[in-house]
This record gives C-alpha cells, sequence and structure tokens, in this order.
C-alpha cells in the first residue's frame, strides 16, 4: 500500500504464494528457510530483482519460534539442550543470517538523498527480551541477543548508509495466538494496560514503515506492548 515492491520469504511455500497473490501490486513470494543461507540468498537476490534500478531498499525479519520450557521440569530433569538450540537457531542465528545477506546487497545500491542512504533493516525482537516469563528462557535470550546486535549492527553498517532497528511486541494477534481458546485470548487481551486488546500485525507494520521513513532513528528497540510488563507467568 506504501509503494513498495514486496517479497516474501518463507518456509511455507502454499500459504505464502497465497499471499503474494492477494497482497498483488507485482508481489512475489521466495520459498526460505532463515537457516539456511543458500535458501535465503537466493531469497534476497530475488527482492533485489523486483527494483532493479534501486536494489533492496528495505528487510523486515519476522521468522521466529518459540514455546515453553523451564530450566528444569518438576521432576528435576534439565531441559532439552536440542530445542533450545533450535530456538537460538531460527530466531537469533536466523535473524542475523537475514540481516548479514540483506545488508550485503544493500552495499550495492546507489546512495540516495543528503545522507547517502542505501537501506533500512527492521528485526523483530519481544517483549520476552526484557520480561521473559518462567519457561521462556530459550525464547528470552534469542530475542534478547536481536536486542543486543542492534546497535552494533547500526553502527557496523553506517559506513555505507544503512539503518538498523528492531520493534519488540508485546502480545499480538498472530497464527500462534490464533489457535489459543477464546478464554485464554481474553485473558491475554486483559493483561495489556491499554488499549486492552491484542496487537495487530497493521500496528507492526505502521511501526516498521516509521522505522524506514524517519531517517534519524537507527539503533533503536521499540517496545510495541499498550504499556504491557510481563508477570513472571
Amino acid at each position: 500500500a506504501a509503494g513498495a515492491r514486496v517479497t516474501i520469504a518463507d518456509r511455507d511455500e502454499t500459504r505464502g504464494a497465497a499471499l503474494a497473490a492477494e497482497l498483488g501490486h507485482g508481489a512475489r513470494f521466495a520459498a526460505a528457510d532463515v537457516t539456511d543461507a543458500g535458501q535465503l540468498g537466493a531469497a534476497v537476490d530475488a527482492a533485489a530483482e523486483q527494483a532493479p534500478e534501486r536494489g533492496l531498499r528495505i528487510a523486515v525479519h519476522c521468522a521466529g519460534i518459540g514455546w515453553v520450557e523451564r530450566t528444569l521440569a518438576t521432576d528435576g530433569s534439565p531441559a532439552s539442550l536440542e530445542s533450545f538450540q533450535d530456538v537460538i537457531a531460527i530466531n537469533l542465528v536466523g535473524t542475523f543470517n537475514a540481516l548479514r545477506l540483506s545488508a550485503a546487497r544493500m552495499a550495492d545500491n546507489e546512495p540516495e538523498g543528503e545522507d547517502g542512504h542505501r537501506g533500512v533493516i527492521v528485526n523483530t525482537a519481544s517483549v520476552a527480551a526484557f520480561d521473559g516469563q518462567i519457561g521462556q528462557i530459550a525464547y528470552s535470550a534469542s530475542k534478547g541477543g536481536i536486542v543486543g546486535m542492534t546497535l552494533p549492527a547500526a553502527r557496523d553498517l553506517s559506513v555505507i548508509g544503512v539503518r538498523v532497528n528492531a520493534i519488540a511486541p508485546g502480545i499480538f494477534d498472530t497464527p500462534l495466538l490464533a489457535a489459543l481458546p477464546e478464554p485464554a485470548r481474553r485473558s491475554l487481551s486483559a493483561s495489556v494496560p491499554f488499549p486492552k486488546r491484542l496487537g495487530s500485525p497493521g500496528e507492526y507494520a505502521a511501526l516498521a514503515l516509521h522505522m524506514v521513513a524517519n531517517d534519524m532513528l537507527n539503533g533503536e528497540v521499540v517496545r510495541l506492548d499498550g504499556a504491557l510488563r510481563m508477570a513472571p507467568r
């Protein structure tokens, strides 16, 4: 709607292609797993080729997984190392993979404007990076890593005129939460100070667009959570 030529990269080819068709305006789908350098590199190249005269200018990274597992279970058994590694691999390493590959393509762009901008990268953290709940140790660690990458990435890429920011959403109405029973959804909504509801994808998108448009917004992590502070459980 804002005029971008969109490429959607995801593992789910059926839903990804359907979304590209729904969006129209030349939107494309590229199958890619964020942990696979070859697949993701090809998707980034496809995005850059959407506008060959300008190249890849905007990259928004949202891929992530998470589940509940305590450091020690109630019977005293330790958490699964493999599960922890899976979350870190997708949420944190996958984000870095997307960041580095996007930045490499943006470096090829012609600088624009008085400041010489070449691109903007928006990563997705979470309020769990700051308010991790019981059982969220892997998820919180992965999202805390994204928060920690934001400033050094912005500083690293300042030399080529690429800005880097991150959004830390609270409780949003995503497909993950759509699977919850309605009483659970109502309870989650009530925990948000104001507005007392789940966040919408459009509100995330509005903040991402502002990060793209505001040239002085760089190296920043912005909470988008309705003043929510997560309780321990």
